[in-house]
């Protein structure tokens, strides 16, 4: 009687399991449905109104293209590559419409120009549509205190759905890193995409972190310190990761700027297809044009670091190490010795990370002997780097490291961190000889910087020589060549 029971009760679960199934399998069809309707009708509508911007004066229709960098007027090495990548396109395509995606709504696009050829010494030869967005905010790190990946990413397909809403183009380039914008654009905008990828999202690197429970400025320690919290933020991370990958996959043409991201893009978007290292360009002749000579222009050594002031370039890990140093009492008088911090602050987190740099100097009692230029102009970058003699870099896994070859270019002997792309692309040997020199801890950093000082005249100025015939695959020319090789499919 019971089994009999048992039975039907088993039987009346099945028949309110398809009862509900069946309809809410047709629901979720219908809704499916109707959603591609929508976009459908999104897209043809972009079309219509792409088709309706007035024709040029021989009846035709000029090629669009569009750059999403919400940030241009920042003055990083992102930056440099989006004003270099233009001007490339523009002596290939100069009747084309090149426009700019960007959030910086204070200045006027003249202004952006300017500070363009101020701070990189890039003069365009075509005009620039520049189209103002203004919910940049929403790709702020600072709207999210958790889920910071998942928000950022979210927040720039609002921010690109805006920018596809006041101008769809032909051609889009995401060089900043948003790849959540690719599909958008693609399949909505109906643009034939590409992106220039400094540095991936997520990489497999962050996952070990979290997986080996290590702290980090993307690693909390309250979430390090419990095994729960880690092994949830890990299952995030690779949810996160799967889905990168899928919009990464949208890219008709990929670009990335070392070896070390080209690891991590293949692995995540598996579009090795369509993947090309193209290296940042770099100012090398301009820096090249500075004497090769033993630093005489103080009565001691100044050490310069070149970097935007964001949280993962590591400044206290410099004012640490400049401290270790000083604390060494080398031949020389300490009070002969200057850290010089070039950066360029893009907003008041930037700012606040300035003011706290400020304070850790004060609080290690070297204040007298560390500097801060902000967003200083090129000719005043090209000075202190003319009289430096050490080049320091501490970011842990750099993608690229542009700063870190203006200073060799420059001649000045590079110390960076021994990651990522200084690692494997940058400072390594050159004929057989060394090129600069890498290291990671605090006092590593102070060892071999006492090192460097150390060694004669003769010495240092021969790894000058090295790093200097080494660079010269950096230089603008090899860009404008790799990066024109890589676009080609997008304007076919």
């Amino acid at each position: 009687m019971a089994a009999s029971k048992g039975g039907w009760c088993f039987c009346e679960l099945l028949r309110l399991f398809y009862s509900l199934f069946f309809p809410g399998l047709i629901v979720c069809g219908a809704l499916c449905i109707c959603l591609v309707i929508v976009l459908w009708g999104l897209r043809l509508l972009l079309q219509r109104k792409k088709k309706s911007v007035s024709a040029s004066k021989n009846g035709k229709n000029p090629i669009v293209i569009a750059f999403f960098h919400p940030y241009c007027n920042a003055g990083g090495g992102g930056e440099r590559v989006l004003w270099c990548a233009l001007r490339t396109l523009q002596k290939k395509y100069p009747k084309a419409v090149y426009v700019v995606y960007t959030g910086d709504v204070n200045v006027s696009g003249q202004q952006i120009l300017e500070g363009a050829f101020r701070r990189f010494n890039i003069r365009l030869t075509c005009p620039v549509q520049f189209v103002f967005l203004k919910k940049r905010y929403l790709v702020e790190d600072s709207q999210y205190p958790h889920f910071t990946l998942l928000g950022q990413s979210l927040g720039s397909i609002f921010l690109g759905w805006e920018a596809l809403m006041q101008c769809v183009p032909d051609v889009y380039i995401d060089s900043m890193g948003y790849a959540f914008t690719l599909p958008l654009f693609k399949y909505i905008g109906g643009c034939r995409v590409g992106s220039y990828v400094h540095y991936p999202t997520i990489s497999t690197d962050m996952l070990s972190v979290v997986k080996n429970q290590n702290v980090g400025f993307n690693n909390a320690t309250f979430i390090t310190k419990n095994p729960f919290l880690s092994k949830v933020k890990l299952i995030y991370y690779y949810l996160f990761a799967f889905i990168y990958g899928l919009v990464g996959s949208c890219s008709d043409v990929v670009m990335v700027n070392s070896s070390w991201t080209l690891n991590h893009i293949l692995s995540l978007w598996k579009v090795g297809n369509c993947t090309n290292i193209v290296y940042p360009p770099c100012d090398v002749q301009t820096f090249l044009d500075i004497p090769l000579h033993e630093k005489k222009m103080t009565p001691g050594h100044i050490l310069v670091s070149i970097g935007q002031f964001r949280p993962e370039k590591n400044h206290p890990l410099q004012i640490k190490a400049f401290a270790k140093l000083l604390d060494k009492k080398l031949a020389e008088s300490p009070s002969s010795l200057k850290l010089v911090l070039i950066g360029g602050c893009r907003n008041k987190d930037d700012e606040l990370r300035v003011n706290q740099l400020r304070r850790l100097s004060e609080d290690l009692g070297v204040q007298e002997h560390v500097e801060f230029k902000i967003n200083i102009p090129f000719d005043e970058l090209k000075n202190y780097l003319s009289g430096a003699t050490i080049g320091l870099h501490t970011m842990w896994n750099e993608h690229f490291g542009i700063g870190v070859v203006e200073c060799m270019a420059a001649g000045t002997i590079i110390l960076a961190h021994n990651s990522g792309g200084p690692k494997l692309d940058i400072v390594v040997p050159h004929e057989g000889d060394i090129t600069g020199f890498l290291a990671e801890s605090e006092e590593g950093y102070a060892e071999t910087m006492a090192h460097i000082l150390s060694l004669s005249a003769e010495r240092r100025l021969q790894i000058r020589k090295n790093a200097r015939e080494s660079i010269r695959r950096f230089s603008d020319q090899e860009f404008e060549v790799t990066f024109l090789s890589s676009v080609e499919k997008l304007f076919k």
